[in-house]
C-alpha cells in the first residue's frame, strides 16, 4: 500500500502537466476542431495513396488491396499512436535554441520523462481513428486463420509498432542535441520510416530491405506480421517467421534510442542565455 502511494505521488506532477495541456487545447474549441479536421484529412490523404495504388486490382510485392489495407492499418495505427505519445519531442530543437530546456533540468524528474509527459496533441487522435478504421476493415476483408498464433502476432505487432516508432522519435530527439537545426534529417528516419512501413518490403532493393528490415526495422511493424497471418512467403532476408521477433526489433530500437539520448544529454552544455 505504501509503495503504491509513493508511486502515485511520483506521477502526480506528470498528471498535472498533462491535464493542463489537455484543458488548454480544449478551451479554444474552434481551433481545436479545425486541428482535428486537418489531422483527419491528413489520415484520409495517406489512405488515398494506398487506394490509388492498389485499388485497380494490382498486386504489388505479393500483396493485393485487402492485404494492403491490413499493412496500412497496422503501420499507421502504430505510428499515429506513437506520435500522440512521443511526437511532441519534435519540439526539442526549439527548446534548445530558446534555452527553455534548461528549466527542465531544474526539476527533480528525469528529463526524457518530463518531455514525453510535457504535452500531448489531441488532434493526432483523428489520424489514429482513420488508421484504426482501415485496420478493422483489413482484418475483416482478409481470409485470416484466427488461431491463437495469429491473434498473438497481430497483438504483438500493434504494441511493438507503437514502441518501435516511439523509440525512433526518442532517437531523433537525441540527435538534436548535436544537430540543433537538423530536424529535417531526423524526420527522414521517423516519418520516412513510417512511409517505408506502409510499403511491401518485398519491392525494395536489397540495400533498402536490409536498412528497413534490420537497421531501422520498420518492416517488423506491419509487413512481416501481415505476411505471417496471411500465410504469404517473405522475400530474401525477410522470411515470415521473423514476425515473432517484433518485440526484439522494438527493443533494439529503444537500445539505440536511449544510447543516443544519453550521448545527447551529456553533450548538451546549456542554452547560454
Amino acid at each position: 500500500m505504501v509503495e503504491r502511494s509513493a508511486a502515485g505521488t511520483r506521477l502526480t506532477p506528470y498528471r498535472a502537466v498533462l491535464r493542463s495541456r489537455l484543458d488548454a487545447q480544449r478551451s479554444y474549441r474552434l481551433s481545436f476542431a479545425s486541428d482535428l479536421f486537418g489531422a483527419f484529412l491528413l489520415g484520409l490523404a495517406e489512405f488515398g495513396e494506398v487506394w490509388v495504388i492498389f485499388g485497380s486490382g494490382r498486386v504489388i510485392g505479393g500483396l493485393d488491396l485487402n492485404a494492403a489495407l491490413l499493412l496500412f492499418g497496422l503501420s499507421n495505427t502504430g505510428f499515429a499512436l506513437a506520435q500522440v505519445l512521443f511526437g511532441h519531442l519534435d519540439q526539442l530543437p526549439t527548446l534548445i535554441r530558446l534555452g527553455t530546456l534548461d528549466t527542465y533540468h531544474l526539476r527533480p524528474q528525469p528529463l526524457l520523462l518530463q518531455l514525453i509527459t510535457g504535452d500531448i496533441a489531441l488532434r493526432r487522435f483523428a489520424r489514429a481513428i482513420v488508421s484504426i478504421a482501415v485496420l478493422i476493415i483489413g482484418l475483416f476483408r482478409n481470409d485470416i486463420d484466427w488461431s491463437p498464433s495469429s491473434v498473438l502476432i497481430l497483438t504483438m505487432a500493434l504494441f511493438s509498432a507503437i514502441a518501435l516508432f516511439g523509440g525512433l522519435f526518442v532517437c531523433a530527439a537525441g540527435c538534436q542535441f548535436y544537430l540543433i537545426d537538423g530536424s529535417e534529417l531526423t524526420n527522414s528516419f521517423t516519418y520516412g520510416g513510417m512511409f517505408a512501413a506502409t510499403q511491401p518490403a518485398s519491392v525494395f532493393p536489397t540495400p533498402l530491405r536490409l536498412l528497413f528490415g534490420f537497421a531501422i526495422p520498420v518492416a517488423f511493424t506491419a509487413y512481416l506480421p501481415t505476411i505471417a497471418v496471411l500465410g504469404l512467403p517473405g522475400p530474401a532476408f525477410l522470411p515470415a517467421w521473423l514476425a515473432w521477433l517484433t518485440p526484439i526489433a522494438a527493443l533494439w530500437v529503444w537500445l539505440i534510442a536511449l544510447g543516443m539520448w544519453r550521448l545527447g544529454t551529456r553533450h548538451y552544455q546549456g542554452g547560454g542565455g
